[in-house]
């Protein structure tokens, strides 16, 4: 049975550091579902009383990337007063390493976000993989590094964003029977296409789950045995058309099937922006 956790991530920066690190970590415990809330830009000690005050009532973790001293010493002060789990991401690292260089830190939030040239690289294919998310504008799949193809529910888009942050521009398309190919995508290099399957109990599960978050009954035919086994068959008839290489995403998390499409992307020679 799956568990929740709520997550605070605080950060005086944009908290993108944090939440890749809890990220990595609840990926060990799934399927614990982690509720991830950021609280970004923080600079004074009334916002943390206030996360402070949320996470208490829900019983929530706190993970910090704070660089200001005082903010942090704050934080770790206060969440041991209220007994809120809290823990110091950057803090002993900083720390160490003002140590061993014999360097004082700089204390300023947002370095690693520098407006070098890697940045807009980063910036460029988030906003691609938002255009061409699920096949709304099919001429991305021209334009595309990586095009990721896959039934509903195979993680297409939270793939298409993850390694949009690794610089890839990445087009997803869903295979539904119903809906007509883009004829662009029998043009494409199969090295460029991954194709996404699932294992049928998975995706019923995962379908049933959705149906329950819209509010609607679990039984509807897009979560049924019969429509999955059509739907896994005809996107199985495709991929082998197209030649792609095939991953199972079956209890997978999407850090773990984004890994394995880069190593394959890398095996044929593609970088990204090629």
């Amino acid at each position: 049975m799956s568990a929740e956790i709520v997550i605070y991530v605080v950060s005086d920066s944009a908290g993108d550091t944090g939440e890749i690190v809890v990220r990595a970590a609840v990926a060990q415990f799934h399927p614990v579902y982690a509720d991830i809330r950021r609280a970004p830009f923080v600079q004074d000690e009334g916002t943390i009383e206030k996360v402070l005050d949320k996470a208490k009532a829900e019983k929530a973790v706190i993970l910090y990337t704070l660089v200001i001293p005082g903010l942090r010493d704050y934080m770790a002060r206060r969440a041991a007063e209220e007994g809120v789990a809290a823990i110091d991401v950057l803090g002993p690292l900083i720390g160490s390493l003002e140590s061993q260089t014999g360097i004082k830190a700089r204390q300023e939030p947002g370095l690693n976000h520098v407006l070098d040239a890697d940045y807009f690289r980063k910036v460029d294919a988030v906003e691609f993989a938002v255009k061409y998310d699920d096949a709304k504008d099919t001429t991305g799949v021209m334009k595309a590094d990586i095009v990721l193809v896959g039934v509903s529910r195979t993680s297409k888009t939270p793939l298409s964003m993850y390694l949009a942050h690794k610089k890839f521009k990445v087009a997803n398309v869903p295979l539904v029977p119903e809906l007509r190919l883009p004829p662009e995508l029998f043009k494409l290099p199969k090295h460029r296409i991954v194709g996404l399957t699932i294992g049928t109990h998975y995706l019923n599960i995962i379908r049933k789950e959705r149906l329950k978050a819209l509010g609607l009954p679990d039984n509807a035919p897009y979560a049924t045995t019969e429509r999955i086994e059509r739907e896994l068959a005809y996107a199985d008839d495709v991929m082998q058309r197209l030649g792609c290489v095939v991953i199972d995403v079956s209890n997978r998390a999407v850090e773990e099937t984004a890994s394995l499409i880069m190593e394959c992307v890398r095996g044929n020679g593609l970088s990204r922006g090629e």
